[in-house]
């Protein structure tokens, strides 16, 4: 009885497959030992890399998103000209026998050449840049919660029990006093006046609940935590100096845009 083979079109002829390393990256061309080639992760090798395959004739190129490793390499050789898909490693890891970079370079390289690779989603540059900044304040936030125990602790060590007196020491009332304070205002009387209209406790009240011990070494730890609040403050001017850009640049994006009310208005309304 005859066996029946599946024969399946090359859809691209020219194509790379390129294995992403930490510290090395495998480029095959084709199947055979002498189509394998690898290169280092500086800039320089990867100028070299682009210049191998131009003199190979590749035209499409297939990598694994591995970690952040690709970033920089797919930068290059999209700036170089080259069609460059990203690859799920889902896609590419169903290999049987014993896995090796050649291996899978070649591997990556016969899947793309047969077209049963399909690019992963990519943001635009404008898009990518504010999922950075969003996502590093979100690693931020996540620090948030631990840093606001360990300041708690600091100013209770100080006898500073400013958490006693207002409900969030990163409030607008906590937040201005432990600014002060760190800036040298010790003073717990000249730290009340700082009490936003809304907090619920007195000037007097707040002033008793402030009265330094004079402990410099929790005063210095104190500075330290605090300087996650600024991270996350300077964080949100960046994402809000890129979003202006991106709104004032787009007309579309313009006109459906609403501009924040500032505090008079808010309070003629009431």
């Amino acid at each position: 009885m005859e066996k029946n083979q599946i024969s399946l079109e090359v859809v691209h002829p020219n194509a790379a497959g390129i294995d992403i390393g930490s510290r090395s990256h495998w480029v095959a061309v084709g199947q055979n030992a002498e189509d394998v080639k690898e290169f280092g992760v500086y800039s320089q090798d990867q100028f070299e890399m682009c210049d191998w395959l131009r003199k190979k004739g590749v035209c499409s190129i297939a990598m694994e998103s591995t970690g952040t490793y690709w970033q920089n390499l797919f930068s290059t050789l999209v700036g170089q000209g080259f069609e460059v898909i990203l690859v799920n490693g889902r896609q590419t890891k169903n290999i049987k026998g014993k896995k090796t970079d050649i291996k899978d370079c070649q591997w990556i390289q016969k899947l793309h050449s047969l077209g049963l690779l399909s690019a992963s989603f990519l943001p635009d540059s404008d898009t990518d840049t504010l999922r950075t900044y969003s996502r590093h304040r979100q690693n931020l936030l996540n620090q948030n919660a631990s840093c606001i125990k360990r300041m708690q602790k600091y100013l209770r060590l100080m006898n500073m029990r400013l958490e006693v007196v207002v409900r969030d020491i990163v409030g607008l009332t906590g937040s201005s006093i432990i600014e002060a304070f760190l800036n040298g205002e010790h003073q717990g009387e000249n730290l009340a006046k700082l009490r936003h209209y809304n907090c619920r406790k007195s000037e007097e009240e707040i002033a008793k609940a402030l009265q330094f011990n004079g402990r410099k070494d929790y005063l210095f730890a104190l500075q330290q935590e605090w300087n996650l609040q600024q991270q996350i403050e300077d964080t949100d001017v960046q994402i809000d100096q890129l979003l202006k850009e991106l709104i004032d640049n787009d007309h579309h994006k313009k006109q459906h845009f609403i501009e924040k009310k500032s505090t008079n208005e808010k309070i003629k309304m009431v």
